[in-house]
Formats: structure tokens, sequence, C-alpha cells
């Protein structure tokens, strides 16, 4: 049987990095000298298009490159890109235009349009990049007094930060850190005297550190850890330095160490950082170039030396270069079965300029690092060794942490953890980066994860953190218990106990991997439906049926996988599906062209009953599409 999606009109780059790093077809070596000519002709061509495209700065016209340019951020990101390139180059113009002066217009746009958070950081960042004193600021000069006072309310993290409260107003925690960063820079700068003030956010931003957090939850006690902690950890470490505060430099180092090591262990050969939660492919990527910025910079979290960091940074740089349309100088966010947030709705253009700012501030601490540590070529792809070990986030009530594997066929990343709303399909506790496996973005769907529907008609699942966790002493396998569920789509953390336990054991066995689920009753309990499902990113598929356990075998750019359901007492019925270019069909890589499923309805369980079945994964690499 094989079942074919609509093509796609751009391939995603990050599979065919992957492909290329898994097979070994792109290895070899570059000068440090070659890598640097190559991004900055790069950027440089790049920004001076969207220069050159943006011809109105009053009004901001509405479209770049035919991309939205009302969504959050926008203007502000693109500010950042333009100064960031300026940095790295050592140019003062761009396309006739004198880039002070022409900066300090595009801050306007998000000081009269409300502009929030990350606008303000960027606005912020620009202007301290031509200096601390304002007397002297070539930005800051070219703007009349008028413009002035509208640049101070940009810089206002009254926009958002409540200061009576001490919260940042209807937003995840991970903004503190925003907040704190423009507090810190306006007063490096100038723009206030309110010393404590700035010493008040950043204290506020550095709470968790403060009381021995490693890593920090990004929805306070709900447990929600995903690429917010090491993102978070950054910038609350570079505030404390910059404002001399040691007491929070201490606090933030050991969770910064953790950090990296834990990222160093999910990210993928393609420079493709962490897998699960609120990321589109892009923004993985540019957490690698923000990472590796920030570890040339401070040698002392490096999990490994600065050539293989930068090797990894040439993954990510080329995975992120060859996304972009060479006919609109655009990112391929909305390309055929790619995913996205919803929020990313009108960000087109944000997350392109995004990628060139990025990746000309984090080139620029890369190249410095590599002079001064005389690194003069490095592999074009990085060596990342097998990992088979579980990371805590938090123990006690509700513990939560991930479970890690990298092997040369077989690699994922199963974390136990809160999403942005209960059973959301991004931060079920499956094994995302599984070779042939995606979760669809933002989705409620049971990937891998089953969900039940109830006779009371809620629909729950086994998941946000767990009850108990349990990795086993020699690492190859991981048990958790839920006697607590939650709802599917509602509030965060709301625990019901329904009167079942899910006793959910994933155990290795050289390529293969097992998910062994036993639901057991306290009481009478009536399901409905029982469902789950595997979303495929191979596009074609064969089934066989073999001693009464059916197989089916997708066809994956990383290798053939198979997939078979095992089942003593629960009737599984299973079916195949093609998405199309459906939400079920959208990953944060690329497309997921089919979904196989698993139904079993109208279940009847007593008190004392128990039930089991099993989902057997197995890879074989080097016989894929």
């Amino acid at each position: 049987m094989a079942i074919r999606p609509a093509p796609s009109s751009l391939m995603s780059a990050a599979l065919i990095a992957t492909s290329l790093a898994a097979s070994g077809l792109c290895a070899g070596t570059i000068t440090t000298e070659s890598f640097s000519n190559e991004v900055t002709e790069f950027l440089t061509q790049e920004i001076t298009a969207h220069v050159a495209e943006v011809k109105s700065l009053d009004p901001p016209q509405a479209t770049v490159f035919g991309a939205c340019t009302s969504g959050d951020f926008n203007w502000g990101t693109y500010m950042r890109a333009v100064s960031e390139w300026s940095v790295l180059t050592g140019r003062s113009t761009i396309g006739g235009k004198d880039v002070a002066s022409y900066l300090g217009k595009v801050g306007l746009i998000e000081a009269k349009g409300g502009g929030k958070t990350f606008s303000q950081w960027y606005g912020a960042l620009t202007l301290q990049q031509f200096g601390t004193d304002l007397r002297t600021n070539r930005l800051w000069q070219s703007l009349t007094p008028e413009e002035q006072a509208l640049w101070r309310s940009l810089l206002d993290p009254g926009r958002f930060y409540d200061r009576k409260t001490r919260h940042v107003i209807d937003l995840p925690e991970n903004y503190f850190g925003v907040a704190a960063r423009i507090a810190a820079v306006d007063y490096a700068i100038g723009l206030t005297s309110d010393r404590p003030f700035a010493d008040d956010v950043l204290t506020r931003a550095a709470d968790q550190f403060l009381k021995g957090a490693l890593y920090t939850d990004d929805d306070l006690a709900h447990g929600r850890y995903d690429r917010y902690s090491q993102e978070y950890a950054r910038s609350v470490y570079e505030v404390a330095l910059m404002m001399g505060r040691q007491d929070i430099v201490a606090a933030v180092e050991p969770a910064l160490r953790e950090d990296m090591k834990t990222w160093w262990a999910v990210v993928s050969p393609d420079g493709y950082s962490f897998p699960w939660g609120r990321t589109i492919g892009v923004i993985s990527y540019l957490d690698t170039l923000d990472i590796i910025g920030f570890l040339a910079r401070y040698p002392q979290f490096r999990p490994v030396p600065l050539s293989q960091l930068a090797s990894l940074y040439y993954a990510a740089f080329q995975s992120l270069e060859h996304d972009i349309q060479p006919d609109r100088h655009l990112l391929g966010i909305w390309a055929f079965g790619r995913g996205n947030f919803h929020y990313m709705a009108n960000r087109e253009w944000q997350v392109t300029t995004q990628f060139l700012g990025k990746a000309a501030a984090s080139f620029g601490l890369l190249r410095a690092a590599l002079a001064r540590e005389n690194v003069r070529s490095f592999a074009t792809v990085p060596e990342l060794p097998d990992v088979d070990r579980f990371d805590w986030f938090r123990k006690g009530d509700r513990p939560a942490g991930v479970w890690l594997v990298r092997r040369p066929h077989l690699r994922f990343d199963l974390p136990f953890t809160t999403g942005t709303a209960s059973g959301i399909a991004d931060y079920l506790p499956a094994p995302h980066s599984l070779p042939g496996f995606a979760a669809p973005v933002e989705q409620n769907v049971p990937a891998l994860v089953p969900y039940l529907e109830l006779a009371d008609g809620r629909t729950v699942v086994a998941g946000d953190c767990a009850d108990q966790i349990e990795p086993a002493a020699d690492r190859q396998s991981v048990r958790a218990i839920w006697k607590r569920w939650v709802v599917v789509g509602a509030q965060l953390a709301q625990f019901t106990d329904i009167g079942l336990q899910s006793e959910v054991t994933w155990k290795l066995d050289g390529d293969t991997l097992v998910r062994t689920e036993k639901i057991t009753a306290s009481r009478q309990v009536g399901i409905r439906r029982f469902t789950v499902m595997y979303p495929a990113t191979g596009s074609r598929v064969s089934t066989r049926i073999e001693a009464g356990h059916r197989t089916d075998r997708f066809l994956t750019r990383d290798g053939a996988v198979e997939v078979t359901a095992l089942s003593a007492d629960l009737p599984l019925s299973a079916s195949l599906a093609a998405t199309g270019d459906q939400p079920a069909g959208k990953g944060a890589r690329g497309a997921i062209p089919l979904i196989l499923q698993f139904d079993a309805r109208d279940l009847s369980m007593q008190a004392g009953q128990s039930r089991t079945w099993a989902l057997q994964y197995r890879v074989f690499p080097g016989s894929g599409e």
C-alpha cells in the first residue's frame, strides 16, 4: 500500500541537512576565513535586499516582499537586524542610508505603535550599539526632542511590567528576562537613574535561580519546561553581569552549566535544538546560533571545545540559509506541511529578519572567539556523542524531566512537562525527534500518548508532568505513573482522579523502542473511546500481519521504520489516513503525510481490572526514501 501527499513546493532544509549529515555526504572541513566570508556576504545580500524593499517608514508600509509588517516585533526585529549587520561588517551606511539615523526612524514605528517586550529589547540593544553616552550616541543625536521622548516611551518596561505587583502583564515567566534586559540598558545608557528599579526587576527575574532552580518553570508552578529555560538563564546571567550583581551571577552559573549539557544532548546533527514545545523549525535553529554565540563569549559554560561548536553552528546556518526563498528573501515557514503556533500568523517577515539579526550578532561573537583561540578550520559535520540519560527538571510532587537518547540510528527526547494547554501534542510525553515521527504543531492530537474519552464526555490524557518518574539504573528504560489525569484542552495542571492509573514503560532494545502501558481501574469506569496516533513523516507505507499482529512499515528520509501494536486485552482497530495540508499534517520541521491510528471503543473497566497494550517501534537505517 502506498499513499502519497500532494508534492511540496519547498523541501524542508532541515530534512535535507539531516539526511546529508546522517549519510556523511557533507563531511569535510572548512576554513574559518571561508565561512566568515560566506556568512558576511550572505547577510549583506539579504539585509540590503530588505532595506531596498522598505520604501516607506512614515507611514510604515503594510508588507515587505509580500509579508505582513503589522505583527508583533516586526519593525523592532528588522531594526536589530540592520544594527547587528552594521556592527558585524563595520559599515555605517546601507543602501545609501546612514544606519544610525535610519534606525532612529524605524524605532519610531514601534514607539508610536505600542511595541512591547522584544520590540523594546531590540530597540534598547540597537540604541546601545551606538554608545552608552547619549551625548555622543549617533542614533540618539539624530532624533528631535519629540522623537527622543517617543524613544523613551519605547524603552519603558512599564509597557508590559507592572511595577506595583512586580509581574509581567498577561505573559509567561520568561518575559521577566526581557524586562530585566530593558531596565539594565536604560540604566547603563543614562535613560534613567533609577538603579533600585533595575535591581528590583533583575532580582524578580532571578527568583527561581536564587531559590536553587537549575531549569526554570515558565508557568509557575505548573511545570512548563522547554527551550525557554536556557534562553531565560542566558538573559538573567548577562543582565547580572551588566549590573554587577555577583549574587545573581553565582546563582545562575550552575543552571547554565546544566542547561548547556542538556542542550548538547538534544541538538540534532543539522543544528536543530529543542524538539518539543513552543517552537518552529526556524526558532530551534536560531536557538543554536544564539547559544553558540553565548558560549563563544563565555567559555566556562561550553560542553565541548569551540571547534565542535563551530561545526554545529555551520550546520544550523546552512539549514537556515538553504531555507531562504531566493525570489522573496523570506524563510519558508508557510511551506507545505510546515506547522507554526498560532501567534506566528503575522511573523513571516519578523522571523526572517530575526534570523539575519541573530546570525550577525552570534557570528560576530563566534568569529572573535575563533580568532582569539586560533581555530583556523573546523569540520562541516558536528560530532555528537551517544547519549543515554535522564535529566531532571524538578523533583517532588508532580516531577518533571526528559529522557535523552542519541544513538547512530535511534534518537529521541522524551519530556515529562506541562505545555501551553493540557494534552497538546507538542508537549506530550512522547519521543520527540524520533526518526519517522513528528507531533502535529499546536494540535490536540494523541501523538503516541492515548486520549481517553470517558462516559461522561470528558477526554483525558496522562500528561502535564507525571505523578511518578523512575529512570532505570541501566539507563535503558523509564517508567512513569499517572494517577491524576488532565482534561484535554482544559486549564493547565488541573488534575482529576478518574479512577484509572496509567503505568507506562519505555524500553530500549538495540534499534527498537517499546512503549508498554498498563491501565488499572480503582473503581468502575466507562471508556467510550481509546485513541492513539502515530503521525509519520514518511509518505509511503506497507502493511503486513504476522502472528496476529499488524506491522506498518514507513519509508522516511531517516530509513525504514516499523510500527507494531501489541495488545492482549485491548481490542484495537487500526486505520491509515493521508493528511494533505490539514493541521494534523503540519510538523515543526516539515510535513506529516500519514497518520496511523489505533482505536478501541466502549470499554468497561471494573475495580481492580487492568488492560495492557504496547507499541513497538523499530528503525532500519539506510533503507528509506
